[in-house]
C-alpha cells in the first residue's frame, strides 16, 4: 500500500483517513490512487467511515456498491464490525486496482459481497465464509480481534486476518469468474494444482477428519491448501497478494534493502515473478525478526519451497498479465 498525502497541505495521511490534521476533509479516489479534497462523500461515510470518493453526494462508492447484504446493524456491535470489515475490503480492492482489476476501465464481472454477523436481533446464527457463483460471504464477527485470535488458536492457524479472508475468497472469485474462462488457464492450472473437478465436499470432509498429509508443507503454503486444488489456489492467491503488499508497503515507507532501493519501487509493476516472490519472502523473514524483538507473533510465518514458489509465480503471471 502506498503512503498517501493530504491534497491540501501535503502532510502524510492514512489510507482510512476522513480528515487531515490540517482540518481538510478528504476522500480517496480509487482510480487515481490518491486523496482528493472532499466534494462528494460516499453514502456510508457517516455510517461506517467509508472515505472513498463518489460522483455525487448520496451515492455509494465502488467498494460499498459491491456489498449487497450488510449485517444486522440493529444488533449494537455489528455497526463497528461492519465498518472494520469494509475497511479491510477497501484495502484489498485498492491493491487489486493497482493491476487494473475492478477499476472504471474494467468491464468484467465483479464480486458481490454478503457481510453477515453471527449475532442478530433474532439470536445467534451460523455464518460460513465462502464463495459461490460470484457471491463472497464474509463473517464480520472476525472483525473483532479477540474473536479472530481465538479462532486462529482453535484452528491451529499461523495467520488469520480480515484482509486475508478477503484475499482468499476473492481467489475463488477470480478462478471461476475471471480466469477460468480465459484460454489456456485451466489446463495450466491443473499441471500445478491438480484436478479441481475431484469431489470438493468429500475432500474437505477427509481434510477435517484426517488432517493434512504429513508432507503437506513440501507442496502447499498451508495445511488447508492441501485439502483440494480449489483451496490450494485460493490460499496461494492470498499469499501472492500478501507478498506483493508487504513489498509495496516496505518500499512506500521509504525502507530499503539490497533488492528494494527506495520508495520508487513499485511491486505491482514488477514483471519478474520470481524476483517479487524472493523480495517478499525475504522481507517477511526480516520483519518476523523485528516483531520478535518486542514479543509479537511473526507477520509471515511460512516457508516457500520451490513447488510453492512456482504456484505463486503462476498466480502472479495471470493476475498481472490479464488485468483490464
Amino acid at each position: 500500500m502506498k503512503i498517501h498525502s493530504c491534497p491540501v497541505c501535503g502532510e502524510l495521511i492514512a489510507f482510512e483517513s476522513l480528515f487531515c490534521g490540517c482540518g481538510a476533509a478528504v476522500a480517496f479516489d480509487p482510480d487515481a490512487d490518491l486523496f482528493v479534497p472532499l466534494s462528494a462523500g460516499c453514502a456510508n461515510r457517516d455510517k461506517i467511515s467509508c472515505n472513498w470518493a463518489v460522483p455525487s453526494d448520496g451515492a455509494l462508492c465502488r467498494s460499498c456498491e459491491m456489498t449487497t447484504v450488510i449485517p444486522d446493524t440493529f444488533h449494537g456491535e455489528n455497526s463497528a464490525l461492519w465498518a472494520e470489515s469494509e475497511h479491510a475490503k477497501r484495502w484489498v480492492l485498492a491493491n487489486l486496482a493497482r493491476w487494473g482489476w475492478f477499476t472504471s476501465s474494467d468491464d468484467g464481472p465483479r464480486p458481490e459481497f454478503h457481510l453477515l454477523s453471527e449475532s442478530t436481533t433474532h439470536g445467534s446464527v451460523p455464518v460460513t465464509m465462502g464463495h459461490a457463483d460470484g457471491v463472497v460471504t464474509i463473517n464480520v464477527a472476525e472483525a473483532d480481534e479477540v474473536e479472530r485470535s481465538q479462532r486462529r488458536s482453535d484452528l491451529g492457524e499461523r495467520l488469520r486476518t480480515m484482509i486475508g479472508h478477503y484475499r482468499h475468497e476473492l481467489g475463488h472469485f477470480f478462478f471461476f469468474k475471471r480466469l477460468a474462462p480465459q484460454y489456456g488457464f485451466t489446463e495450466r492450472f491443473r499441471m500445478l494444482f491438480g484436478d479441481e473437478t475431484t469431489d470438493y465436499g468429500e475432500a474437505l470432509e477427509r481434510h477435517y477428519r484426517d488432517g493434512p498429509p504429513s508432507d503437506w508443507n513440501q507442496n502447499h503454503v498451508s495445511p488447508y491448501a492441501s485439502s483440494h486444488p480449489h483451496e490450494d489456489w485460493a490460499e496461494t492467491f492470498a499469499h501472492l497478494l500478501h507478498l506483493t503488499d508487504i513489498t509495496d508497503s516496505f518500499a512506500a515507507a521509504g525502507l530499503s534493502n539490497r533488492d528494494v532501493t527506495g520508495s520508487d519501487y513499485d511491486a505491482y509493476e514488477e514483471a519478474d515473478s520470481e524476483r517479487l516472490i524472493t523480495i517478499g519472502a525475504g522481507l517477511g523473514i526480516a520483519l518476523n525478526h523485528v516483531n520478535r524483538s518486542i514479543g509479537l507473533q511473526d507477520i509471515y510465518p511460512f516457508v516457500l519451497t520451490p513447488v510453492i514458489r512456482e504456484k505463486l509465480a503462476f498466480v502472479h503471471r495471470w493476475m498481472r498479465g490479464n488485468a483490464a
